[in-house]
């Protein structure tokens, strides 16, 4: 099974003026990280609003990233907080073609381990095969994933890799202590990609990627390479970046920074709303500085 190593690309939405898909913008957004190297493409993240996107809006998405993807994979986000609709997303996602699934762990209900277990358990049973990435973050959801619980899930096959987005180094370092062959820790985090890989991730699903995925692509594959000197270099200069995309909501500055770019349009769906004049100006300055070199 692919488990997903090196840079993913969680993608961005673009939507219209009126609030609409725009897929022509999506299309050239995948063409542009695509020319900058991206091994894997996940459409319907977090970073992509998938919470705010209707069922046949996310056909058009995953099948308009398959047709543009090239030799790159593509994950379709597939979490959700009922079970059945996470089965049902997972499997219509491998209907469509998807080479697999970013699946986050329930929001607002708060299941135990065993619940946990059963739910994953419920959606790779809905999509036999298909392999399955676990998503932690619980800044978003409210449950954190342990590494003791990680380790309960490991036991079903069609559990590959986790992306891991606590922030918790300590955390994240005892993830790949305990990591069983076969399966792949995933940095969630930018700024928290070297570290993760320095502990034993081998890889990041990233967000930076979108905006400049050459050079994001680069660090990734410097520091899997162990070039440390190189990879800390190109990472000082992302930072200030990685970090100005996250002042407010993700991907409330994203996209005021794929504006900027002129690859796609600032518009969020509520209730998030675009972002506001001093993040733009941030943004703005740092890309003129000339960290915006794809």
């Amino acid at each position: 099974m692919n488990t997903f190593t090196g840079l993913s690309v969680a993608l961005a939405t673009p939507f219209t003026t009126s609030f609409d898909v725009d897929l022509p913008a999506f299309r050239r957004l995948v063409r542009h990280v695509v020319a900058g190297g991206a091994d894997h493409l996940v459409v319907l993240g977090s970073t992509g609003e998938a919470a705010t996107l209707l069922d046949p809006e996310r056909d058009a998405l995953i099948g308009a990233c398959l047709e543009e993807a090239g030799t790159a994979s593509v994950v379709v986000g597939t979490g959700s907080n009922a079970t059945r609709q996470a089965a049902a997303w997972t499997r219509r996602a491998q209907e469509l073609g998807a080479h697999g699934a970013l699946v986050v762990t329930p929001y607002y209900n708060k299941p135990t381990p065993a619940g946990l277990v059963a739910h994953f358990q419920a959606v790779t049973d809905a999509a036999p095969g298909l392999p399955v990435i676990i998503y932690n973050v619980p800044g978003r959801t409210g449950l954190n994933v342990t590494p003791a619980t990680l380790n309960l899930l490991w036991a079903n096959p069609q559990l590959v890799a986790v992306k891991e987005s606590s922030s918790n180094l300590a955390q994240i370092g005892e993830i790949a202590r305990t990591l069983p062959l076969g399966k792949a820790l995933l940095s969630g985090d930018d700024n928290m990609a070297l570290a993760a890989i320095a502990v034993g991730a081998e890889g990041l699903v990233s967000v930076i990627g979108n905006l400049l995925p050459r050079r994001t692509k680069q660090m990734v594959d410097l520091a899997l390479d162990g070039q440390r000197a190189d990879a800390i270099t190109l990472h000082q200069a992302l930072l200030p970046i990685m970090d100005a995309l996250f002042v407010e909501s993700n991907p409330i500055p994203l996209k005021a920074a794929l504006a900027i770019k002129g690859i796609c349009g600032d518009t969020v769906r509520l209730p998030l709303v675009a972002a506001g004049p001093a993040t733009r100006d941030r943004l703005a300055e740092l890309l003129k500085a000339g960290i915006g070199v794809a």
